[in-house]
């Protein structure tokens, strides 16, 4: 073959990642899906859950670690589509920490990766969490609006964070949590840095405990700071390189790396994998049970009106898995999201779980808007997938901005 012949394609996955595939959705499969409806109704952080997870070596740093470094970037994905095809919120108590872990090491210091990530997943004997803390009551999805303060005493070398944080995942009963906050609020988002705050710090507790819609087993709630203090070095990525990103912003230059939206960037492909999971598990419930169900003496998947939606499921999952899979792989090797592919990824996904959730219910009619079967949990976990991480209109927001080249508003 010469260098001028196209390269073979295939999006076979390899040995290694068909091995995990299977790992945890045999996890998903015996440990987490029999767990479901129990964790659901309890609206509780599924404490054994999660233990039963890192004795295994599924919730650890090695294994977060391990999948991010896999060469074709569908480590994650196909792992986080494994885990959500179990239980949205059962799987989300175990990622969750992965997103404060996740925004420590895309920017932080090899010292602080090296020194706060494993902190945030703990030991079998001693599970711990991780909680990244961005939204506020008043911002949402207005990152520049952030109001939360961090000031620096230069007296003590410490910087002192003032302000509330809400929607956070294991915000409050977390053992490290990582806070965005706005240190030049002149900057707007431009100004803004991530803050790494130890266990048992004063001046850190939780608010309210958020009772939810879906994802009923995650722990949500708003983190209240109240003159919390940390050290000089505790800002993710180190003090010296964030003034020197202010000073290229004062210069008119154009600064990487901002504290929010570089974790966002990195996560929504995950975020689709997640949606991704719901979206296949419904689809699978659907197809068995239409192959099951009989009425007017034919199986109900025999008729063209289900066969249809069914038709229409599978392409909606497989259509999303597709486009996760791109911006995964563009993520790892270091292709540049030229069309916003991350956003393009997480939007489709996350739809389509909704769509997918909901003809799953009317496939099983009145049996599916009971809780005896796990379609109507499942139609409730999808629909924060549309929401988290940047909602829909903001992935559209994003796409259109980025494809167009003009301030899309």
């Amino acid at each position: 073959m010469t260098s001028t012949e196209p390269k073979p394609f295939s999006i076979d996955l390899g040995e290694d990642v068909r091995e995990v595939r299977q790992w945890v959705h045999e996890f998903a499969r015996d440990v987490i899906r029999p767990a479901a409806e129990e964790w659901d109704e309890r609206e509780e952080t599924p404490w054994p859950l999660i233990q039963e997870a890192s004795k295994v070596g599924l919730y650890s740093l090695d294994f977060f670690a391990t999948q991010w470094l896999e060469p074709t970037g569908l480590g994650i994905p196909v792992a986080f589509e494994e885990l959500f095809w179990g239980d949205a919120g059962i799987a989300l108590s175990i990622v969750g920490t992965g997103l404060a872990a996740a925004s420590v090491a895309a920017v932080g210091t090899p010292e602080q990766t090296a020194e706060w990530v494993p902190q945030m997943f703990g030991t079998p004997d001693d599970v711990r969490l991780g909680a990244f803390c961005a939204s506020e009551p008043d911002a949402g999805s207005d990152v520049g609006a952030i109001r939360t303060r961090a000031v620096y005493d230069e007296a003590k070398d410490e910087w002192v964070i003032d302000g509330t944080k809400t929607w956070a995942t294991n915000g409050g009963i977390a053992d490290v949590h990582v806070v965005v906050a706005s240190v030049h609020p002149e900057l707007g988002s431009r100004g803004q840095a991530s803050f790494i705050v130890p266990p048992g710090t004063p001046g850190l507790r939780q608010g309210q405990k958020f009772k939810k819609h879906g994802i009923r087993a995650s722990h949500t709630a708003e983190v209240i700071l109240d003159g919390v203090r940390v050290p000089a070095g505790l800002i993710v990525g180190g003090k010296e390189k964030f003034d020197e990103r202010i000073a290229r912003v004062r210069e008119g230059k154009s600064a990487k790396g901002q504290a929010a939206m570089k974790t966002f960037e990195t996560t929504r492909p995950s975020v689709g994998a997640m949606a991704l999971g719901v979206a296949r598990a419904a689809y699978d419930y659907a197809l068995q049970y239409a192959r099951e169900r009989e009425q007017f003496g034919r199986k109900i998947g025999d008729f063209q009106a289900v066969a249809f939606k069914l038709a229409d499921m599978k392409c909606q999952v497989d259509a999303a898995r597709l486009m996760v899979w791109r911006a995964a792989w563009m993520a790892r090797t270091g292709k540049e999201f030229e069309n916003a592919e991350g956003s393009m990824a997480k939007l489709m996904a996350s739809e389509a779980a909704v769509r997918v959730t909901e003809e799953a219910i009317q496939i099983l009619g009145g049996n599916g808007y009971t809780r005896e079967y796990p379609v109507e949990r499942m139609h409730r976990d999808s629909k924060i997938f549309t929401i988290f991480e940047g909602t829909s209109e903001i992935q559209r927001l994003v796409i259109g901005r980025t494809i167009t080249g003009l301030p899309v508003r």
